[in-house]
């Protein structure tokens, strides 16, 4: 290395001024970040973390889900990593001349280094050019909004070409012209890093540590909301401003790209509501930027985001699913109708007779209690207190639930699956009235205090029957029972009736009829959210439908599985009016007829109502049957 020059000495001083001015930033920003609520939840099993890190952060598993962008952003992204070598060697040769990592590892490895820093230069080049050309001549639907930043892609996509220009320029050239184009790629380098901070493109920094510290992939229970401890004293219901939010909600806001997958898939958003998921964590960072500049005069929650955008939202999870950062929008939604319910009382009327009912009879529905195990009536099912009473226990309790207990068509299922579970020779029991509302939409819509009145309730009559394993037709008792009854000490094997089935038709339990010449059925299923993203399960009901019609003919619809459409009902929707926009039912009823499938299959009984209710208003000869419904007519 060579003795330090006049210039190496100012590159130095300007290399700790820009690492002091960003040193301060990260400074500011984890003050930030300090305003926002503890949470102790994200430091708990690393293993898990760590390899959301490398499937999610590194690999970039979610950015491919788009297959025009993610190859592009994934090109930039494991260049820069590449190419910060580089930069780290850039930097140490201009503080100590003539520094070079080649003396300290073998020739062949630093030919290699060198080769692949101009392989990926060439290959972060084209990324952004294409980049530059798609944003300038294609106006992608979801990059487009009032609250993106829009003109902040286009400088840092030129910055990031003119950084790799620069690059090669001084590796190209001798003299005063590589002095030139060397410092001015320093200076951009030292640029670029203090501009971050006050630019969308933060998340260059902050998305590696925000999918760490995520748990919308896991660990944990995923979809599962923060318990609120009730008998403490609390002074804010929820989150009416940035201050109530958690830490990790506030750091959501630091790494959201403006990208607008999330909000492009969103149910609310494609059928006119004004709900818009990115336009909810743009609004997080805004608040949060102003709180900590002094501006009290303002919250979140009114003068940021409206009550009309809460309670268009589904909770179906579709922008959590999409988000390449893991950024859980839904939190932040569920944790301002906390405070709307609560600590407002600011919710929609017509959801008023839904939460009187459910506390005054157990059901949204105003039915007599004592009607709930009515649709067995002669088909000599057992209630558990009937069980206890002779010293027995079965096999599984059948949680029912409301719909299954007191809608006319969702008791077609319910007797469907009862049928299917005696055929097997499945010793079970129902609870009767001594069943109640999960509590699912109360929670989701806001009302902590209503949902863990009933959940409490449940679980002391669960564990009086010393209950072990659940099996349940309905993803939303599913989802609270399994997944957010543990909250509360209620632990117990919870089975969706799809994944039940299918276990024992595996197991050769459920006599089918061997019809010959039977005609070929074409269906299409629609996928449940609370199964689906909630859950993971979405091949237990295909395969269903493929073991109890041989012939069967199962067509996708364009959004399936994991890009499914909601049908509109899950987080308390189902007791609202649309009254904006197309309603979310239709758009859903409309892809699956346009399948041409002569049958529609589901696996909730919400699900049931929305697509039965929207095929029918068409006048359309499809049908739409639960799984257990297909299984059922096939009982031999």
């Amino acid at each position: 290395m060579g003795s330090w020059s006049a210039s190496s000495v100012l590159f130095t001083i300007v290399v700790v001024a820009a690492f002091g001015f960003f040193s301060y930033n990260v400074q500011r920003l984890v003050g930030e970040l300090q305003l926002g609520r503890h949470d102790d939840s994200r430091w708990n099993d690393l293993p898990r973390r760590f390899w959301n890190f490398l499937q999610i952060g590194i690999f970039q598993k979610k950015i491919f889900r788009d297959g025009v962008a993610g190859p592009m952003h994934a090109a930039i992204f494991w260049g820069f990593c590449v190419l910060t070598l580089g930069t780290i060697e850039m930097i140490l040769g201009g503080i100590a001349p003539g520094f070079s990592f080649a003396p300290y590892v073998p020739a062949p490895v630093y030919a290699f280094y060198e080769m692949n820093q101009n392989l990926w230069g060439a290959l972060v080049l084209a990324a952004v050019s294409f980049a530059l050309f798609r944003r300038i001549t294609k106006r992608v639907k979801r990059l487009q909004g009032k609250e993106t930043h829009a003109d902040d892609p286009l400088l840092i996509l030129s910055w990031i070409g003119a950084l790799m220009i620069t690059m090669f320029a001084s590796h190209a050239t001798t003299g005063i012209v590589h002095d030139l184009f060397w410092w001015s790629h320093a200076l951009l380098v030292l640029g670029f890093l203090n501009y971050l901070p006050y630019s969308k493109h933060l998340h260059v920094v902050v998305s590696l540590p925000n999918v760490f510290l995520s748990n919308t992939s896991g660990p944990g229970v995923i979809g599962a909301m923060r318990p609120m401890d009730l008998e403490s004293d609390i002074a804010v219901f929820g989150a009416k401003d940035v201050t109530d939010l958690s830490w990790k909600s506030l750091l959501d806001g630091f790494a959201c790209t403006e990208c607008g997958r999330c909000t492009s898939v969103c149910p609310a958003n494609l059928t006119g509501k004004l709900l818009n998921p990115r336009k909810i964590v743009i609004n997080v960072r805004e608040r949060l930027e102003a709180e900590a500049k002094g501006d009290h005069s303002k919250t979140l929650l009114d003068d940021f985001i409206t009550e009309e955008e809460l309670w268009s939202c589904t909770t179906c999870r579709a922008c959590v699913q999409e988000c390449p950062v893991s950024i859980d929008q839904l939190s932040v939604i569920l944790e301002l109708r906390r405070n709307l319910v609560l600590g407002e009382s600011r919710f929609p009327e017509e959801v008023m007779p839904a939460f009187e009912s459910m506390e005054q009879r157990g059901s949204p529905w105003a039915f007599d209690p004592g009607d709930r195990g009515k649709w067995a009536a002669g088909l000599d099912i057992p209630t558990m207190a009937e069980m206890a009473g002779r010293n027995q226990r079965p096999e599984v309790l059948y949680w029912v639930g409301c719909m299954g207990s007191f809608d006319d068509r969702a008791k077609k299922t319910t007797v469907a699956f009862a049928k299917i579970l005696k055929a097997a020779n499945v010793n079970f029991a129902i609870l009767g009235q001594e069943e109640k509302c999960n509590g699912d939409a109360a929670r989701r819509m806001g009302n902590e205090y209503l949902y863990q009145m009933l959940a409490k309730e449940n679980i002391e009559t669960l564990e009086r029957y010393g209950v072990k394993t659940v099996v349940t037709a309905c993803p939303h008792c599913f989802h609270q029972i399994g997944n957010e009854y543990p909250q509360f000490g209620g632990n117990y094997d919870v089975v969706h009736h799809s994944t039940y089935i299918e276990s024992l038709m595996a197991a050769g339990r459920v006599p089918l009829r061997d019809d010959l010449h039977e005609p070929v059925r074409t269906f299409t299923y629609h996928d449940s959210c609370y199964l689906g993203r909630y859950n993971d399960v979405y091949s237990a009901p295909r395969e269903t439908l493929k073991r109890a019609l041989p012939m069967l003919n199962l067509v996708e619809m364009p959004r399936s599985k994991d890009r499914g459409l909601c049908c509109g009902a899950g987080g308390g929707r189902m007791f609202m009016e649309e009254k904006v926009g197309k309603r979310i039912n239709a758009e859903r009823a409309e892809e699956a007829l346009a399948t041409g499938a002569d049958a529609i299959a589901v696996a909730c009984p919400f699900c049931m109502t929305m697509m039965a209710d929207s095929v029918k208003s068409r006048d359309s000869h499809v049908d739409v049957y639960d799984v257990a419904e297909v299984v059922a007519g096939r009982l031999a």
